[in-house]
C-alpha cells in the first residue's frame, strides 16, 4: 500500500468520525468512499460503526465492485457509489448519510428549497429528492439516476442523502451543509406567525456568480 492509498483511507476515517459525532449516521449507517488511481475506489464496509472504523477496515475494489483487498465486503451501496463515479468523471469521492432532519423534510413531504440562503445555493446547486428506493438494491442507483449529472447533493426519499465532490473534504462539507440548511428551514418554520423566508430571485441568484462548483 502506497502513502497516498494510506492517506485516503485516513481521510475516510476522518469523514466517518465527523459524521457520527455531527449526528449524521446512527449504528452502522452511512458509507464513504474515494477513488485512488483510475480504476478502483476505497470504500467502507458494511455493518461497521463509521466511528469507530479503522483504515484497515476500509474495501478496495475495482469499478465493477469486485473486492480487491481488505477484511470486510464492501458497503451493501457500492452500486449507488460506482453509478455515481461511472456517470461523473469529475467526481472523486462520495458520502452517504442519513441527517436527521433532512431526511424528515423527505418522509414529511416539505420541499428543501436550496435557495433559500445564498451559501447554501453556491455550494450545493439544486437539491433534488430521489424517489424511494429498497436500500442496498439495484433501485437505488436507478433512483438517482436521473440526478447525479447536475448535482453536487441529492435527497434520498426515506434514505437519508448523498453528496459528492472532487475530494472527501469536499463531499463531507455539502453533507454538513445540507443539513445545516435543513436545520434553518426548520426553524423558520416553528418561528410563530411567521412563514419560512422566500427563496430568492432568479437576479439575486445570478449575481452570486457561478457558485464554488465540486
Amino acid at each position: 500500500m502506497d502513502s497516498q492509498e494510506m492517506n485516503l483511507r485516513r481521510e475516510i476515517v476522518e469523514v466517518c468520525r465527523k459524521l457520527q459525532e455531527g449526528g449524521l449516521i446512527a449504528a452502522s449507517d452511512g458509507n464513504v468512499s474515494c477513488r485512488t488511481g483510475s480504476d478502483c475506489i476505497l470504500i467502507t464496509p458494511g455493518g461497521v460503526s463509521k466511528g469507530e472504523i479503522q483504515a484497515g477496515e476500509i474495501a478496495k475494489t475495482a469499478m465493477d465492485g469486485t473486492l480487491l483487498e481488505g477484511p470486510l465486503a464492501p458497503s451493501s451501496e457500492i452500486r449507488m457509489h460506482l453509478l455515481v463515479y461511472g456517470m461523473r468523471p469529475d467526481v472523486s469521492a462520495i458520502v452517504h448519510a442519513h441527517p436527521p432532519i433532512a431526511t424528515a423534510f423527505t418522509v414529511a413531504g416539505f420541499a428543501f428549497d436550496s435557495k433559500i440562503l445564498p451559501e447554501v445555493w453556491m455550494m450545493l446547486g439544486e437539491v433534488p429528492l430521489a424517489p424511494y428506493a429498497t436500500p442496498a438494491t439495484e433501485e437505488v442507483p436507478r433512483s438517482i439516476e436521473p440526478y447525479v449529472a447536475g448535482s453536487r447533493a441529492i435527497l434520498l426519499k426515506r434514505h437519508g442523502a448523498v453528496t459528492f465532490g472532487r475530494d472527501l473534504a469536499r463531499a463531507w462539507m455539502c453533507m454538513d451543509k445540507l443539513e445545516h440548511c435543513a436545520k434553518t428551514l426548520l426553524y423558520a418554520s416553528m418561528l410563530e406567525g411567521r412563514k419560512p423566508g422566500l427563496a430568492m430571485s432568479e437576479e439575486e441568484i445570478a449575481r452570486l456568480g457561478a457558485g464554488l462548483g465540486l
